[in-house]
């Protein structure tokens, strides 16, 4: 059993998708972060894009809590440990506060995790065109569970310091801990999959700054830490399996760039514990690998940077030369895309990439897969033998067009539905799949990947 001590916190809800959730939290960060907080960030649910706006305005690395992939147990480990010596934790939850993998239960919701942490609650609404109608959704949001602790709103998009007041008044004057006005000039701009991701030449600092003082200046942050400070310790829970370090080191490669970004950080620090030492480059500007015993390329947006990706011949050259030699190979959804033969994009071009997975991934105008998946190996791959389950999630754009019989696909992937396809790719020690895995779901993952990379850096030797 694991006990933590009281921790701060407060988990910034929404009523619904889309109503400002990331910017709140951003701008919360931000703006406690320069009264000198010491802030740990997180983010519900699977997305990988909103968690890189947070640790920008953080200044911290920002973890995922997601229930259905990790579990309970899990996601308390990972909030304790991420938010040891920490003055206040912000938790971004996920669509709307009841959201979540069922239409009927609280599972993989904001909801969840926020009774997992004993957290506290404010409710991010869209108040724009709202005057009593607030206190109706007050109401109703804090009646449809008593068990959840609805602590304050946000009103978001308020048309002005008077509107704000008016909300305050019909709410109640306690109920509403802050409100923004929508500014366009500051909203963080998007792509299909939704926001960019946080790169400073992309998204200056000058938005995290403008957010942080306009949080300021309409909130009443003392009553927002108040409101953390009333968060009790955190539940006793049984400590999750750690992976089991073997005592042999090995390199990994981890893709990183503009075109591959999308990495749970839990699954690198996995890694980093088994005895990996991880070692960024970039697919687009490096002229070759470094050196390593394994290559890990992650999601992203390889479309976007797929002239780039192939005009690098070197680079391409280099990880055909290291899946030949017996070198581990692990790619996931853009990871998948790239060592493809080509990638396909919207303009009808085609462009060439690694040629390992025998296929071409094909960008399409419209949504090809959403939601999570759970995973059994039918055959043995870098991950370990057949029968390993774990849980992911899939979020894509484009579809894998290969001939049935050309590669092994020894992934049974069951949807939340329950309809079960095959997948996951494997062509000698590479293996590539859409689907993000999250390996608190399995631990043994992570340490069967380092296994096969101490393998390799052993033939090497």
């Amino acid at each position: 059993m694991m006990s933590e001590p009281s921790v701060p916190r407060v988990l910034i809800a929404g009523a619904a998708s889309g109503v400002g959730k990331t910017t709140v939290t951003v701008g919360l960060a931000s703006a406690l972060r320069a009264r000198g907080f010491r802030i740990a960030v997180f983010k519900c649910g699977p997305d990988y894009l909103d968690p890189g706006y947070l640790t920008r305005a953080a200044g911290v690395p920002c973890r995922n809590l997601d229930g259905w992939m990790m579990g309970r147990d899990a996601v308390l480990a990972t909030f304790a440990r991420a938010s040891s010596g920490a003055d206040l934790a912000l938790v971004e939850g996920v669509m709307g506060l009841f959201d979540g993998a069922s239409p009927t239960g609280e599972d993989g919701s904001s909801a969840e995790i926020a009774k997992w942490l004993r957290a506290p609650v404010l409710l991010v609404v869209d108040a724009s065109g709202m005057a009593r109608t607030i206190a109706a959704v007050a109401t109703g949001f804090a009646a449809f569970d008593p068990d959840l602790n609805l602590a304050g709103l946000i009103c978001n998009r308020v048309g002005g310091r008077g509107h704000l007041d008016l909300l305050r008044t019909a709410a109640g004057p306690r109920a509403i801990v802050g409100g923004l006005p929508e500014e366009t000039e500051l909203a963080f701009p998007e792509r299909h999959l939704g926001l960019v991701n946080p790169h400073e030449d992309t998204v200056p600092e000058r938005f995290f700054t403008a957010w942080g003082e306009l949080v300021a200046g309409w909130f009443d942050l003392e009553r927002v830490v108040a409101i953390a400070r009333t968060a009790p310790a955190l539940p006793d829970c049984e400590a999750p399996r750690m992976p089991r370090r073997t005592g042999a080191s090995c390199r990994i490669g981890i893709a990183s760039d503009g075109a591959f970004h999308f990495y749970y950080d839990d699954n690198l620090r996995q890694l980093e514990r088994l005895g990996a030492t991880l070692v960024r480059f970039s697919p687009i500007h490096d002229a070759g690998l470094p050196d390593v015993d394994g290559l890990y390329f992650g999601g992203g947006y390889p479309e976007v940077h797929a002239e780039a990706l192939s005009r690098n011949e070197a680079m391409r050259k280099e990880t055909r030369a290291f899946a030949e030699c017996g070198g581990p190979i692990y790619g996931e959804c853009g990871g998948l895309m790239y060592l493809s033969r080509a990638i396909r994009t919207l303009d009808g071009a085609r462009h060439s990439m690694v040629g390992l997975v025998p296929g071409d991934a094909v960008m399409t105008p419209r949504l090809q897969a959403l939601g999570y998946v759970e995973v059994e190996t039918q055959a043995a791959s870098i991950l370990g033998p057949a029968g390993l389950r774990f849980r992911g999630h899939q979020f894509r754009y484009s579809d894998f067009h290969t001939a049935s019989d050309a590669v092994d696909r020894i992934y049974a992937v069951r949807r939340r539905r329950g309809e079960v396809f095959r997948e996951g790719y494997r062509v000698g020690s590479v293996l590539a799949s859409y689907v993000h895995a999250h390996w608190a779901s399995n631990p043994l993952v992570a340490e069967r990947l380092v296994e096969a990379c101490v393998a390799h850096a052993a033939r090497r030797s």
